[in-house]
């Protein structure tokens, strides 16, 4: 009975002599030459031993030196590979022996007839050098082979009137049996190689697409980071481009929302709640702002920062901020799915010039800077809750289809006194409660 140790050392021994010469940092392609060589040339001296043992029990009408010198070379140019890992000597001396021994072997032993057939295994030179070496660097192997096939051809075609007459020393029926297995051999070999070199440059290709398509979803995702973190152009510019991103713009409204007494309700939280709090808000507001066309720019500890006129997608800007402003308080007011703590808020809007850039190399963020956005900052902490407090050019700019309460003056630290008007809503919607 087989035992499992006999049953798997087969397939060890074919493993073993596929990845012998293959070092750790070799290309895929360049593992599968060797292998697909290693192979050949396992696969030829198997053959070999075959032909040598059938010679022996024929007798002495076949030599096996040939046969065995063949074999020795092929496997001694094997060895000295694998001690000195000089893969390119290894496979042009490795397809030389497999190209000229067995037409060495047929002119030897007589003619194609009286060899059976024996330069048919000349054929795996050619062959392996579409393998092994390229495409374009096989024609010159094809090419000797077809030249060394036509000498013999030649050769033997002059010699066939002087050979006829003699007695073969070889029966007719043991060349047709070894030309049988010349032909078997040979093809054997051939389909084995072309088999396994196009299923390992499958599984490569599938390897390759595999990893191309992790990329594109690393990509994807990273593209997608980019975007949350910047405006879309912004983000293109800096994919293609390493220069510093500093943009000047003439007219953008810029609004802040301060979450009040946050940090009295806080301090009754443990951190995951308080997190969980922010995160609904927080995520309620991106959807408001993606919903009117606007540009989130930043959350500041409990502070939301938003801003209208950074693209050309959006004419009105200063309009959807205000219509944001009322939605968020609204929303606040009414969804406690979202504001179960029951917060409340104070906005305050600007509009005027502003610059915008990208800061930093690392953890960069997109922000906007100048005299809007410190108005804005400013008549927001100012505010009380459920105020809407916008500047004297975002009021001009809202007074045709927005409701306001009168003007107020207010002192801002290092601005003076300044006039302010509180946002009730739009024209002719019902707001419901005086501030």
């Amino acid at each position: 009975m087989t035992s499992p140790e006999s049953r798997t050392a087969p397939p060890r021994f074919y493993e073993r002599l596929q990845n012998a010469g293959i070092e750790p940092d070799d290309s895929e392609e360049l593992r599968l030459n060797k292998s697909l060589l290693m192979l050949a040339t396992g696969m030829a001296s198997v053959a070999i031993m075959l032909w040598v043992t059938l010679y022996s029990i024929l007798g002495p009408q076949f030599s096996t030196t040939m046969p065995l010198a063949f074999q020795l070379l092929l496997v001694g140019n094997m060895v000295f590979y694998i001690k000195s890992r000089n893969f390119d000597f290894f496979r042009v001396s490795q397809l030389g022996l497999f190209l000229f021994l067995p037409f060495v072997a047929e002119w030897s032993g007589g003619t194609i007839i009286s060899t059976s057939g024996i330069l048919l295994w000349a054929l795996l030179a050619p062959v392996g050098a579409i393998l092994c070496i390229g495409v374009k660097q096989s024609v010159g192997w094809f090419i000797a082979w077809v030249v060394l096939t036509a000498l013999s051809g030649v050769v033997d075609y002059y010699l066939a009137d002087y050979a006829i007459p003699l007695k073969s020393s070889v029966p007719i029926r043991t060349t047709i049996v070894f030309f049988a297995l010349n032909f078997i051999s040979i093809s054997t070999i051939i389909y084995m190689l072309l088999r396994l070199s196009i299923a390992e440059k499958r599984k490569i290709q599938e390897s390759l697409e595999e990893a191309h398509k992790q990329v594109k979803i690393e990509q994807e995702r990273s593209e997608k980071l980019l975007l949350n973190i910047l405006p879309g152009p912004v983000a293109e510019r800096l994919k293609n481009s390493n220069q510093t991103i500093a943009d000047g713009f003439a007219d953008v409204t810029v609004m802040f929302a301060d979450i009040v007494n946050f940090t009295q309700v806080a301090a009754n939280m443990s951190p995951s709640q308080v997190f969980a709090m922010l995160n609904r808000i927080f995520s309620a507001f991106d959807e408001l702002a993606e919903e009117y066309g606007l540009e989130k720019i930043k959350t500041i500890g409990d502070a939301y920062m938003v801003a209208g006129g950074l693209n050309q997608d959006l004419s009105d800007y200063s309009a959807a901020i205000a219509d944001l402003a009322v939605s968020m308080r609204e929303m606040l007011r009414r969804d406690f799915s979202v504001n179960a703590s029951h917060l409340e808020i104070r906005m305050g809007i600007g509009t005027g010039p502003i610059v915008a850039g990208v800061l930093g190399k690392k953890k960069f963020i997109y922000d906007l800077w100048g005299d809007t956005v410190n108005i804005a900052s400013r008549i927001t902490s100012e505010g009380v809750p459920g105020m809407i407090q916008c500047d004297t050019t975002t009021y001009h700019r809202l007074a045709a289809d927005f409701d306001f309460h009168e003007p107020q003056t207010i002192y801002l630290k290092g601005k003076g006194n300044m006039t302010v008007y509180r946002l009730i809503g739009r024209k002719g919607a019902a707001d419901g409660e005086e501030i």
